[in-house]
């Protein structure tokens, strides 16, 4: 049998935490994966899990295991940068040497922020943007409590940097965790709206990552972006995160104590992180980011108010890939357009059944505000340049427009 040479070639990426811990009460190695690491520990935390008894289980692990720690369980959502102030004027004098994330994305996301600080010093804006981090970070371990940012797997922090009324991204691959303990137990607790917004944020990671826009090959590809658009390596995990939602989600949004479907949302939050880490998201996250600003929503779900109409606008440019996620999750239809339009339903559909809000109004989105939404979500140029289908103003309007008003159809001709 020969090659055909006219194939395309493939192409795949991954850059991945250098362990992965992930099932039912793993969160026992914490202890003995951190003293391999080092002796002093910060733990960034928030209020609420410090509480936890489980919280309390792994600090004394850690002591067992020669581990002394400092709490910072000021964590705030969204991770203004005061927050990230705070915690490392809480380090200051301790002398770390590997910093713990125990809790959802902004307390795993200023872990990383803190590991760089007190790694290089400076201030949070020096490392705005792709690869403005100069060296390796002390180690970082990421524990998640929730099932939805996969930032235990990613190399990408987001704050909120309030004076310039903007989240702001800073992507490197010296944030990727060295140790990501993945234990479903730890979500057992989590109230339904944000294990269904959590879990939508995943879905929205692992589709657009699987439709990200495919850029020409390239030998310094990895060497030049962070996020380097769809391979095959980032679509194997955007396709199990896909499975595992449609699958489990509503179970886990309807009985929290259902332990197989939080096993199941966070087996696809972790790998939708493994997915959008290497080949990005796009424009549902960047009209998140003035969004979230404008309207202090959880991030999860803003990005699924926001998926379905990015979908469809998006459908022209990628409706084969949203035709082999309608196969992938059983939805028939007699040709590839019917499929994907049946996908992106099924999406919007399932947003619905746990919660989503339809609409940018829902969220609280005033109607003067879709211009500023709409112009802004152009600053974050490493998810636009990712989008399947090009982006520009006049396009991020129509997009806005439709979600402001809850109206799909107006995008079917977009």
């Amino acid at each position: 049998m020969t090659s055909d040479p006219t194939a395309p070639a493939l192409f795949g990426a991954a850059r991945l935490p250098r362990a992965i811990l992930f099932g039912r009460g793993q969160r026992a190695a914490l202890g003995s994966a951190s003293a391999r690491l080092g002796r002093r520990a910060l733990v960034c935390t928030d209020e609420r899990q410090a509480a936890q008894p489980e919280f309390t289980a792994m600090l004394a692990d850690l002591a067992a295991h020669g581990v002394e720690t400092r709490v910072f369980d000021g964590t705030v959502p969204d991770l203004p940068l005061r927050s990230i102030d705070a915690c490392v004027a809480a380090a200051s004098g301790f002398d770390a040497d590997v910093v713990i994330g125990i809790g959802g994305g902004s307390s795993l996301d200023l872990a990383k922020v803190a590991a760089v600080l007190l790694t290089h010093g400076g201030s949070v804006r020096d490392y705005y943007g792709e690869f403005a981090v100069p060296g390796p970070v002390m180690p970082l371990i990421a524990v998640p409590t929730t099932s939805g940012t996969g930032s235990e797997a990613t190399p990408v922090a987001v704050v909120a940097d309030e004076e310039r009324g903007a989240k702001v991204g800073i992507a490197s691959p010296h944030l990727i965790a060295q140790v990501a303990i993945c234990d479903p137990e730890l979500t057992v607790s989590c109230p339904p709206a944000l294990t269904a917004f959590s879990g939508a944020d995943a879905l929205t990671h692992a589709v657009e990552a699987y439709t990200t826009l495919a850029r020409p090959i390239d030998a310094m590809l990895t060497e030049q972006h962070v996020f380097v658009g769809k391979n095959v390596l980032s679509d194997h995990f955007a396709t199990l995160a896909v499975t595992n939602v449609f699958r489990y989600l509503e179970r886990a949004v309807v009985d929290g104590s259902d332990i197989e479907a939080r096993e199941g949302v966070m087996l696809a939050s972790l790998v939708a992180g493994c997915a959008f880490g290497t080949a990005g998201t796009a424009a549902a996250h960047a009209l998140q980011y003035p969004v979230g600003n404008l309207t202090h929503t959880a991030h999860g779900q803003g990005v699924a108010t926001l998926l379905p109409y990015v979908m469809q606008f998006n459908r022209p440019a990628c409706a084969d890939g949203f035709a082999e996620l309608a196969t992938l999750v059983g939805i028939g239809g007699a040709s590839v357009a019917e499929r994907a339009q049946a996908f992106i339903d099924a999406v919007d559909a399932l947003f619905q059944r746990i919660g989503v809000p339809r609409s940018l109004a829902d969220l609280g989105l005033r109607a003067e505000q879709q211009d500023h939404v709409a112009e802004y979500s152009l600053n974050a140029a490493r998810l636009i340049k990712n989008n399947p289908r090009p982006l520009d103003l006049a396009a991020m309007q129509t997009i806005t427009r439709a979600a402001f008003a809850g109206d799909r159809a107006t995008l079917l001709h977009a």
